[in-house]
C-alpha cells in the first residue's frame, strides 16, 4: 500500500505539469481568431490537392515521355505503336482526384465553429498537407514505374496486365492515405 501511495505521490506532480502544459496549449490555440484558423484550414485543403497534382504532373510527364520514345522506336522498326501506352501515361492522374477528395473533407472542417474552438484546425491542416505529399509521391513513383512499363510493353508487346497490376500496387499507397484521412477526419468531426 505504501508503494502505491509513493508512486501516486511521484506521479501527481508530473500529471499536474502535463495538465498545465495542455491548458497553455489550448490557450495559445484559442488566441488565434476563427477567421485565421479557417484560412489555415483552407490553405491546408489546397495543399492536399496541390501536392497530389504536382506528383501527378511529374508522373504523367515521365510516363508520357517514355510512351513517346517507345512509339518512336515502334515507328522506326515498322511495328504498330501500342495504344495501351496512353493508359500507362495517364495512370498517375488519379492521385489528383484523391487529393481533391481530401481537400473537400478538410474544407468541410473549416465550416465547423466547434472544430475551431477545440483547436482541431491543427489536425485538419496536418492531414491536408501530409496527405497531399504522400499522394504526390505515390503519383511520382507511379509515373516512373509507368515509364518503365511503356518501354517494356512497346518492345515486347507482352505483359500489359502484369505491368498494370504493378502500377496498381504503387497507387494503393495513395488509396490507403485517402481512406485513413477520411477515417481520421470523420472521427474528429464526430468528437
Amino acid at each position: 500500500m505504501s508503494l502505491l501511495l509513493n508512486t501516486l505521490a511521484n506521479v501527481t506532480p508530473v500529471l499536474a505539469q502535463a495538465a498545465d502544459a495542455a491548458q497553455a496549449a489550448a490557450k495559445s490555440t484559442a488566441d488565434i481568431p476563427f477567421f485565421e484558423q479557417k484560412a489555415l484550414i483552407y490553405a491546408a485543403a489546397f495543399t492536399s490537392i496541390g501536392f497530389a497534382a504536382i506528383g501527378s504532373a511529374y508522373g504523367c510527364g515521365s510516363a508520357s515521355c517514355a510512351a513517346m520514345g517507345a512509339w518512336k522506336k515502334c515507328y522506326a522498326q515498322n511495328k504498330p505503336a501500342p495504344f495501351q501506352l496512353l493508359i500507362f501515361a495517364g495512370a498517375p492522374l488519379s492521385q489528383t482526384i484523391y487529393g481533391m477528395i481530401v481537400m473537400f473533407i478538410v474544407m468541410g472542417g473549416a465550416t465547423s465553429i466547434s472544430m475551431a474552438t477545440a483547436g482541431n484546425w491543427i489536425v485538419y491542416s496536418l492531414v491536408g498537407v501530409l496527405a497531399g505529399i504522400a499522394m504526390g509521391v505515390s503519383a511520382l513513383w507511379q509515373g516512373i514505374s509507368a515509364a518503365a512499363a511503356c518501354d517494356a510493353f512497346a518492345e515486347t508487346g507482352k505483359g500489359f496486365a502484369n505491368q498494370l497490376m504493378a502500377l496498381g500496387i504503387v497507387e494503393t499507397v495513395a488509396i490507403f492515405v485517402l481512406a485513413f484521412s477520411i477515417v481520421l477526419l470523420s472521427s474528429l468531426g464526430a468528437a
